[in-house]
């Protein structure tokens, strides 16, 4: 399973584990992944997608996936987000 969120293309994070002594081993901070169904009113249709509690929340707050998605730039979207924003955007239109 791809840890990336594929609605704000969050990924993981290089760190270091230290010990009481100070060594430091390296590890990867997790970001925290769900395979969730959101159902666009503008499609009709449900699409599931890999998404992190953090887009979750904003996306539950803009409304639903389609305020999110209409809402925020292509800039901050990764690829898998503006295809699903070019559809939402040919059928509104």
């Amino acid at each position: 399973m791809s840890m990336k969120c594929q609605l704000t293309g969050k990924t993981f994070l290089n760190g270091n584990n230290v010990s009481h002594a100070k060594n430091r081993t390296k590890r990867r901070f997790l970001p925290n992944i769900h395979n969730i169904t959101f159902f666009s009113e503008i499609l009709k249709k449900s699409i599931q997608l890999k998404v992190c509690t953090n887009a979750l929340r904003t996306v539950e707050k803009k409304g639903g996936l389609d305020g999110y998605l209409l809402n925020t730039s292509n800039t901050k979207l990764p690829s898998t987000a503006i295809k699903l924003k070019k559809q939402i955007l040919s059928i509104s239109n």
